[in-house]
């Protein structure tokens, strides 16, 4: 199968280019049933003729090409109802009906706010084309009316506020809202990747619009992507504050499977500078060695690492509630517990090595400690704690194993 992008280097075009390359490779196994031969990567600056060469080859086409910010507004009919006309009659040229997809907006419905969009008006008359061209060449089109979409590469200060955002509040440039309680329906670029992938397939979801309403319809004229998010622009402002805090707070925001949260949160690191990429962890050291926190959770703990040095012991204490892993990554050492409502007295004892990693649970009512068993060698334990360490409530009682 040979695929052909138009408007390759945008910010869709370059992640679809990507994933079909990867498939083309072997590298992504996701859709094992896609024989992709060639991916042809058609912009601005590409040499016209080839549209020629490409529209005689190709398979399906995703047209992606348009204009979203002209110097005239006239360009807007050029650049999104002109170069569809092109392509369009390329193909009729050498009588090839296969596929098209064309990336389309909510402002084509020109309803609502959009009622006025000189931009949606382009938009709407390249959709005509192409229903019309379907009509007259029986060639199945795919028309999305993408809403808001954000990911990585999108570029910022442009047509995104999830990219202007994301980049001004991970580089310290100062952002405006002018109406924090906007709600923004967004679409992730990954989950349109996906569904760009079930097109080409020949399981695109299909729809009717009822304004900007979405009605799923398995014969409508539309295609849609059944997987986006709405979210207050406040609501996200705070969430981006939030991650440009966590090299000082620690604590990774709540991130749910497949949630906005979490793909906000890719986006937003996608845009950091080089010199925030990495940042200083505070190590508490003492003769013993160090303890540094890693990460921290409201609601699932954090996750530490604790330096012993040689023949030293730590630990010593218990919890009522608090439990823990204790995994050695590096070093020899020796973990002991002690269950305190057993009589007996009896000791558990494990003994650990960076050579054989394994999990051992501190158990709540169990005093405990690490003993590392060099005489030489740094004993290094990554400890996971089911809770933030709380001062003020610190359950953690000093008592000899």
């Amino acid at each position: 199968m040979n695929i052909l992008v138009t408007g390759a280097e945008g910010f869709v075009g370059k992640n679809l280019c990507c994933t079909l390359n990867n498939i083309k490779e072997g590298k992504d196994i996701r859709f094992r049933n896609l024989n992709i031969e060639s991916v042809y990567e058609y912009d601005i600056d590409t040499e016209k003729s080839l549209l020629d060469t490409y529209c005689q080859k190709v398979d399906f086409v995703f047209n992606l090409a348009g204009v979203n910010r002209p110097k005239e507004t006239s360009e807007f009919m050029e650049g999104n109802f002109g170069f569809s006309s092109t392509l369009l009659d390329t193909l009729k040229r050498y009588g090839n009906t296969c596929p098209v997809m064309l990336s389309s907006s909510q402002q084509a419905s020109l309803t609502g706010r959009f009622g006025n969009s000189e931009y949606g008006r382009s938009k709407k008359a390249g959709e005509d084309l192409f229903l019309k061209y379907s009509e007259e060449t029986g060639a199945k089109v795919h028309i999305y009316r993408f809403p808001n979409l954000f990911g990585k590469w999108c570029r910022p200060n442009y047509n995104s506020a999830i990219a202007t955002f994301c980049n001004n509040i991970a580089n310290d440039i100062p952002i405006h809202v002018n109406d924090p309680n906007v709600e923004l329906e967004l679409l992730y670029i990954d989950d349109l990747i996906t569904e760009m992938m079930y097109a080409l397939e020949g399981k695109e979801h299909r729809c009717e619009f009822d304004g900007l309403d979405v009605l799923p319809n398995e014969q409508g004229h539309y295609c849609y992507c059944p997987i986006t998010h709405k979210a207050i622009l406040g609501t996200i402002v705070e969430l981006l504050h939030k991650f440009a805090d966590q090299p000082k707070t620690l604590l990774i925001p709540e991130m749910p499977s497949d949630s906005f949260d979490k793909k906000l949160y890719s986006t937003f690191l996608s845009y950091l500078p080089k010199n925030k990429i990495a940042f200083p962890l505070k190590m508490n050291t003492d003769e013993r060695g160090s303890f540094t926190e890693l990460i921290k959770s409201v609601n699932c703990g954090q996750v530490s690492v604790n330096i012993s040095k040689p023949g030293i012991t730590k630990g010593q204490h218990w919890h009522n509630t608090k439990w823990e892993f204790f995994i050695v990554v590096s070093g020899h050492g020796l973990i002991q517990q002690r269950n305190l409502n057993d009589h007996e007295g009896k000791v558990l004892e494990w003994e650990v090595s960076g050579d054989n990693i394994q999990c051992v649970h501190m158990l709540p009512g169990y005093t405990h400690n690490i003993i590392n068993l060099s005489d030489t060698e740094n004993l290094v334990t990554v400890m996971y704690c089911n809770e933030i360490f709380n001062p003020e409530k610190p359950d953690t009682f000093f008592e000899k194993v």
